[in-house]
């Protein structure tokens, strides 16, 4: 069958598709003829073919308990839709944070499919762009839950994100400072 239609069969985009072909990740056999479209041997659907992982995350220390539940809920749905998970990643972090190492690794190999109960879950700010992106990369993305934000974490997040600018103008003013008083001394040297 055409890759377009074995696409459609088991849930996914041409351009997911497309991307686990260019990376041979397709299941069965398959071809690609002189005019370019691209035959696909369907022998298994690629459901089973994705790996599941869940990323949990809270955004401090005191929220452990909340993050159980969170990975307790997210296996709940994986189980009722027969998803087999791979590994439950969870993570105590900001989510405006952008280097959160559990994250990050979740991307070192495609294709997966990655499981969050809410959309804030895994990113405050930019969700959109991991939405759109991901799959182009072959990876699904399912939010178990997309309409639901945590007051208390918004605001935490606004505080984290105001500190952070603040950090980053004062530590520039201190570092353009330093770097005067560093000429200063090195022009005093100079001079004797």
């Amino acid at each position: 069958m055409k890759l377009s239609d074995w696409a459609r069969k088991n849930g996914l985009t041409y351009v997911t598709a497309y991307n686990l072909f260019k990376n041979g990740n397709l299941p069965g056999k398959i071809t690609q003829l002189k005019t370019g479209t691209i035959l696909v041997d369907d022998l298994e659907n690629t459901n089973s073919l994705l790996k599941t992982y869940i990323y949990c995350r809270v955004s401090s220390p005191t929220k452990k308990e909340d993050l159980l539940r969170q990975t307790e809920r997210c296996q709940a749905f994986c189980a009722a839709k027969g998803l087999v998970v791979e590994q439950t990643i969870k993570e105590i972090a900001s989510g405006v944070n952008d280097k959160r190492s559990k994250l990050l690794s979740l991307f070192d190999k495609i294709p997966k499919r990655i499981v969050v109960e809410h959309k804030d879950r895994l990113t405050r700010f930019g969700f959109n762009y991991f939405e759109k992106l991901l799959p182009l990369l072959g990876y699904e993305l399912i939010v178990i839950n997309r309409d639901f934000e945590e007051e208390k974490d918004l605001i935490k997040d606004m505080i984290a994100i105001v500190t952070s600018f603040c950090c980053r103008l004062y530590g520039l003013k201190r570092g353009k400072s330093k770097s005067k008083k560093i000429k200063e001394i090195i022009g005093d040297a100079s001079d004797d």
